[in-house]
């Protein structure tokens, strides 16, 4: 339970779930994420420590902070990454811990993150066919994600969701495999808008697919889609079933439908930097506060800060919008 005031911004938003980069390398180079080679990663005496990570969240749990979701970059590069899991599934009042990942490595570490107390899983999969895997990923592993899957089911993660970005001219014949993919495999697809996070400043809004035609070519190629009764109030996804009850799938409509009204999250980068917003153009540093200092206070100030400066919304939409510097590697999904 909350000891401290909760995290409230100016338009009265609460939040309560913190998004935790570990680390920006990945083992993938997708092109809405980072550039194909030269990449210039973060020395690793700047990325927070376990043992400061864990820190930060005694710190904010207090403050009504109870989910946390592990992203990257690619978390399972971090090596013995379900040890932090440990560390954080004994904070108290954390009740939810998630992971995003590409799959990659996963079939090796799957049950290893099960005992450590992971439940949640996303897997970032763009497409099933393996030629295109390769056009979107620049790398091969179509294989080694299938497998990881595979052995996340086993082990007892479920679901297992599978996070496909929507890119116009690129991944509209991957819709209705998805569509079959749910139905067939228990897992439940999440189609997210292409955003304007890639390293090479290539967005176009002409390249997103959007939700609402993805929504109409699996209804009519598939089986008609309905939405689910009851959605959580700030859940990014809107979900929906199958008519027949087989199957299930999200969509993310960060573009679209923006849901920054009702969003409770925030996040922290691999090198120690607090954003209050995906894209956020300011950041405040807690790494040296929790390095040079054992005042708590000053880090549950700082991010009490950050959180008042939070914006109504991303202003994709708008033409003041300004992409972050950061591309999303190196931010943290």
């Amino acid at each position: 339970m909350p000891t401290e005031l909760p995290l409230l911004d100016t338009f009265g938003r609460v939040h309560n779930n913190l998004r935790i980069s570990v680390t920006d390398r990945c083992n993938i180079r997708c092109f809405y994420c980072m550039p194909a080679d030269n990449v210039q990663f973060m020395p690793r005496k700047d990325l927070l420590n376990f043992e400061e990570i864990a820190r930060f969240v005694e710190i904010v749990a207090p403050m009504g902070v109870n989910k946390l979701r592990l992203t990257g970059g690619e978390p399972l590069v971090r090596q013995d990454l379900s040890c932090l899991v440990e560390m954080l599934a004994r904070v108290p009042g954390i009740e939810d811990i998630g992971l995003t990942t590409n799959g990659i490595l996963l079939a090796e570490q799957a049950a290893d993150l099960y005992r450590a107390g992971l439940r949640r899983l996303n897997v970032s999969l763009d497409a099933l066919s393996p030629k295109k895997f390769r056009e979107v990923t620049r790398r091969d592993g179509y294989e080694r994600v299938l497998e990881g899957i595979e052995e996340a089911k086993r082990v007892g993660f479920n679901p297992v969701k599978i996070n496909a970005v929507s890119i116009r001219g690129i991944t509209e014949d991957e819709i209705v495999p998805f569509g079959h993919f749910a139905r067939t495999t228990g897992c439940e697809v999440r189609f997210i808008e292409y955003m304007p996070l890639d390293a090479d400043n290539a967005w176009e809004r002409d390249k997103v697919l959007f939700a609402s035609e993805i929504l109409e070519i699996l209804s009519r190629e598939v089986a008609p889609l309905t939405p689910l009764g009851t959605q959580p109030p700030h859940a990014p996804a809107t979900d929906y079933e199958f008519a027949d009850g087989v199957g299930r799938i999200g969509f993310i409509p960060s573009v679209s439908q923006p849901f920054c009204s009702q969003c409770n999250r925030f996040r922290l980068t691999a090198d120690g930097k607090l954003r209050n917003c995906l894209f956020s153009l300011e950041e405040t540093d807690v790494r040296d506060l929790l390095r040079n200092s054992e005042d708590n206070a000053e880090v549950r100030n700082a991010v009490r800060e950050s959180i008042a400066r939070k914006w109504a919304g991303h202003q994709i939409n708008s033409a003041d919008f300004v992409q972050p510097d950061r591309p999303m590697h190196s931010i943290g999904g």
